[in-house]
């Protein structure tokens, strides 16, 4: 990365917890049936991906169970189908606990928490907000694949910006590009325009969130997801239309189709990779 563009980053924070407030969406899918309409549990979730724990909270009903399995399983199947990967990516590697209806706050309707390496949707409030937190935990635990003796909790996206000791691996040069089409411009010397208008929006609310690199990336992942051929508001929602959006806070015409690109082209070699090997 340049040293000019550097500068524009200095400063950033580390922030442990990440949270997404929105409104819950549960229709709009068009993808292939992974289940052929037979009713899966949150334990068919979890021996089919393979997480550490799945967690229901107390106040989750019987009947919210079976629905939000239902939704969980084709969201995570979608996911899978649209990185080209398999189970073990989603779960990475069985590394990654999954809470629904647990904890929680006024407001926060999903987060991740890089200290238990656990991705939670509240009960009434998570739908869409599966892509961004589930890049957020990709973002953790990618950290010391692609950069050596990485300090504890940190996200490769931030990591990127101070250091050039990434370990050599053609994976590894890929997920830079990535990194370098969200968070630079096209002359790979200057901010890109999503963390431009990113950083005016913290400054008009006074906080510093939006332009923090995870939470750029994980934006950019959304507009990706969203813009691939399998739909699922479930699983991601409102990177074209939304307040947010109409804030110039997700990817944008050219720079959104470099992202795409990086994107696709990383965790397509990615996919191919996990098919090859043992999980």
């Amino acid at each position: 990365m340049d040293r000019t563009a550097r500068r524009y980053y200095i400063g950033i924070t580390s922030v442990s917890r990440r949270c997404e407030n929105r409104r819950p969406e549960t229709g709009s899918r068009t993808g292939p049936d992974h289940r052929a309409g037979a009713p899966v549990s949150f334990l068919d979730v979890r021996r089919r991906f393979q997480f550490r724990s799945v967690e229901i909270g107390r106040w989750v009903t019987e009947p919210e169970k079976q629905r939000s399995a239902a939704l969980f399983y084709d969201a995570l199947c979608d996911l899978m189908t649209i990185l080209g990967g398999t189970e073990s990516l989603v779960s990475l590697r069985g590394t990654l606990a999954l809470q629904y209806g647990i904890g929680g706050r006024p407001g926060v309707s999903a987060h991740y928490t890089p200290a238990t390496r656990s991705f939670a949707l509240a009960k009434n409030a998570g739908p869409g907000s599966i892509a961004h937190e589930w890049f957020h935990a990709f973002d953790h635990y990618i950290g010391d694949k692609l950069f050596p003796n990485i300090p504890r909790g940190q996200f490769a996206s931030r990591q990127w910006l101070t250091r050039q000791d990434a370990i050599q691996h053609p994976l590894n040069q890929r997920l830079q590009a990535c990194y370098q089409a969200i968070l630079l411009d096209d002359t790979g010397q200057n901010p890109s325009p999503l963390f431009r208008n990113s950083a005016k929006a913290d400054k008009a609310a006074g906080v510093h969130y939006y332009s923090q690199p995870e939470e750029l990336c994980a934006r950019a992942f959304e507009a990706f997801i969203q813009d691939a051929a399998v739909k699922n508001a479930f699983l991601v929602k409102g990177t074209k239309e939304s307040e947010e959006a109409r804030l110039g806070l997700y990817p944008q015409g050219e720079q959104r189709d470099r992202i795409n690109a990086a994107f696709r082209t990383y965790f397509h070699s990615l996919g191919r990779a996990l098919q090859q090997k043992p999980a």
